[in-house]
């Protein structure tokens, strides 16, 4: 870490939106639940109607551009909020300013761009933290406090799903139809959620995986609407990942399941976790709805204010994005593919 290292922050965390389209919907409902440990001061955003409109709701400040906001702002962190392909520029330049961050998924599109984040957040020493929301849902929580404890011993397999129904057209899907812009198609996108979440709940360093990707439905966009990945882990762990925009899954799809040497356990991610060891009956456990954005807003707070590690700093980001790469990587070559880390690219 730097000796430049930004000072923690008290509470309120003065937060600056970069980016004020569709996803700040759902984190400004997480910033109005944390009144007392969050303040969006500023907000910037280009398209001036979209950063008026979000920063009228907190009587924030309004720029345009986002270097001008870091320059001039009275904030202590930002939250990135913009299209893929813009997230390394951002993180970078909020890190140069000595600004935390928080930034929607994915971290960045390329190896090259994860390698720019590491060096910049190692130089400057302040917080990243991957805006990963699932991971603040009630029955996630609950299956890695389990987990953790050694309930299934240890553990063999991990899958995840995410899938839906997506009803984009060639005229709503935007930035998201250009793989330029996008960083692929649905598996970088949706598909990333599923993807941390195996990272969370399998414990280890992904070492390699192997993909096939489809495209069933949207045929205008660039890149695959669903896609189907097998993940291996340092720990022996082997994942699973189904995600797609084409379908609607069947009733019986669970979103996250866990199998280990003393018995299994699996949730649909929103209202109930059931576990069942070897030989016994099974225990499932009911879950009041929650807001998962507010949950990970807080933490984020708490995260800077504290200098504690976040659940998910721009190390799993980067394990993230390389278990992303590594299935595009084995769908060219039809291999096997290593994973990039951070641990990876230092060494390189």
């Amino acid at each position: 870490m730097s000796s430049s290292t930004p000072a923690r922050p008290a509470l309120p965390i003065r937060i600056g939106l970069i980016g004020a389209g569709g996803i700040t919907v759902a984190h400004a409902g997480g910033y109005r639940r944390n009144p007392d440990s969050t303040r969006v001061a500023a907000v910037a955003d280009p398209v001036t109607e979209n950063a008026v409109q979000r920063a009228a709701e907190f009587g924030a400040a309004v720029y345009d551009d986002y270097r001008t906001m870091l320059a001039e702002a009275d904030i202590d962190a930002v939250d990135i909020c913009l299209p893929h392909h813009l997230h390394k520029d951002a993180i970078v330049a909020a890190a140069r300013a000595g600004k935390h961050v928080l930034c929607e998924k994915p971290l960045c599109l390329t190896a090259e761009e994860a390698a720019e984040i590491g060096a910049a957040v190692t130089e400057s020493g302040i917080t990243v933290m991957c805006a990963h929301n699932q991971l603040f849902l009630p029955p996630v929580a609950k299956a890695k406090e389990l987990l953790d404890s050694g309930l299934l011993g240890r553990v063999f397999e991990v899958r995840t799903t995410d899938s839906f129904f997506n009803d984009f057209t060639p005229e709503s899907m935007g930035w998201r139809a250009s793989a330029k812009t996008s960083g692929g198609g649905e598996l970088i996108d949706t598909g990333y959620h599923p993807s941390y979440l195996l990272l969370h709940l399998a414990g280890g360093v992904p070492v390699e995986a192997t993909a096939m990707l489809s495209t069933h439905r949207l045929t205008f966009m660039e890149g695959e609407d669903s896609a189907q990945v097998l993940v291996r882990f340092d720990n022996g762990v082997l994942g699973s990942i189904v995600t797609s925009w084409a379908y609607q899954p069947s009733g019986n799809t669970e979103r996250f399941s866990v199998v280990g040497e003393l018995g299994s356990l699996y949730s649909d991610g929103e209202t109930s976790l059931t576990y069942q060891l070897r030989g016994e009956a099974p225990v499932t456990i009911a879950f009041e709805p929650a807001h998962e954005f507010a949950a990970e807003i807080a933490h984020f707070a708490s995260s800077v204010a504290n200098g504690t590690r976040p659940l998910h700093t721009e190390k799993e980001g980067i394990e993230v994005l390389g278990i992303i790469l590594a299935a595009y990587k084995s769908v060219r070559t039809r291999s096997v593919a290593p994973v990039m880390t951070a641990a990876s690219l230092v060494s390189a």
